[in-house]
């Protein structure tokens, strides 16, 4: 179902009706403008762990992921070592794929040698004046935009990031908004308080 009508009377994206975790995060933060390096950092780093996962998998864990990469600011985890790696893959928090970790660490490093900042970067890409989509059928796994970045970043050193993963962060972080065209979010209304609430 493309679009849910909720209990408040709102329309929304279908994909957020099917649990209050993502509920609160369609309503509160997918979609929204994010700038912050470190925020930046964080979802991409996200993104990467849930390859091969669920992106409800990685919402539950997120605060054991925020409290084990000492909140995703880019200097803190750059200089991580391998006792760094042995802590994480012993967090049963998180999850522990060596490889993500890793990634995750190098990507760190990767996004401190960038000279105007990681958010500068990604958001070069973002498309400008696309309409929203009226159906997810008109939604993509990936852009030429998104596909752009992704080499972009692999050529600067960032490792976990294709075409799909940097166009979910992408959708994330609201350089593109594939919020349906019905969604109240796209009318600009506020979230009820109940999404709020959820989200905290």
């Amino acid at each position: 179902m493309d679009l849910l009508i909720g209990a408040d009377g709102l329309a929304r994206c279908g994909w957020a009706g099917s649990t209050p975790d993502y509920l609160a995060y369609h309503d509160v933060e997918w979609g929204r403008p994010v700038r912050d390096d470190d925020a930046l950092y964080e979802r991409l780093s996200l993104e990467a762990f849930q390859s091969g996962l669920s992106w409800l998998t990685i919402l539950r864990k997120r605060p054991a992921f925020r409290s084990a990469f000492d909140g995703f600011v880019i200097e803190k985890v750059a200089t991580y070592g391998d006792a760094d790696v042995e802590r994480l893959m012993g967090d049963a928090g998180i999850v522990r794929n060596r490889a993500k970790i890793d990634a995750a660490i190098n990507n760190a490093r990767a996004a401190l040698d960038l000279p105007g900042g990681l958010s500068a970067l990604l958001w070069s890409y973002a498309p400008g004046g696309r309409p929203r989509p009226t159906s997810y059928a008109e939604v993509p796994a990936s852009t030429p935009e998104s596909t752009a970045m992704a080499k972009d970043l692999r050529k600067r050193g960032f490792r976990f990031v294709g075409p799909t993963t940097a166009y979910a962060l992408m959708q994330a972080t609201g350089m593109v908004d594939d919020h349906l065209a019905e969604c109240y979010v796209a009318s600009g209304r506020p979230a009820g308080r109940a999404a709020r609430d959820g989200a905290r």
